[in-house]
């Protein structure tokens, strides 16, 4: 797995033009993450949950969750954070998130062999 994370500084608004931090995340998952991603069943699994500064008050919380299908393939993924700390705080979330995903995926290669246990 190879992540690129970049931050961009964009200005957004029709009328009133406001700044954002925009945090741009692509991962590569290797063709055997890939397949064990697929065989598992695992691409409509949530990663995170999170709302951008852009967000509208009534806008669902769902509606901004991060899974493993929109981060799959080399797709970049698009944040916009309201401070340049809240950009570096989500990238540190990011990854620790990716981490935990590469684990996981390591985890779901292969199934046990089954243990026995004496007490």
């Amino acid at each position: 797995m190879r992540v690129s994370i970049k931050h961009e500084t964009v200005r957004r608004g029709a009328v009133f033009k406001k700044t954002f931090y925009e945090v741009l995340v692509t991962v590569l998952l290797t063709h055997e993450e890939i397949q064990i991603v697929r065989q598992r069943n695992l691409l409509e699994t949530k990663l995170m949950d999170r709302r951008p500064a852009n967000a509208k008050v009534d806008d669902r919380d769902d509606k901004f969750a991060l899974f493993v299908t929109g981060i799959i393939n080399g797709k970049t993924d698009r944040f916009l954070c309201a401070t340049p700390s809240d950009a570096k705080r989500y990238e540190e979330r990011m990854l620790d998130t990716l981490s935990q995903l590469k684990l996981w995926i390591s985890d779901n290669a292969e199934t046990s062999e089954g243990i026995v246990v004496e007490f």
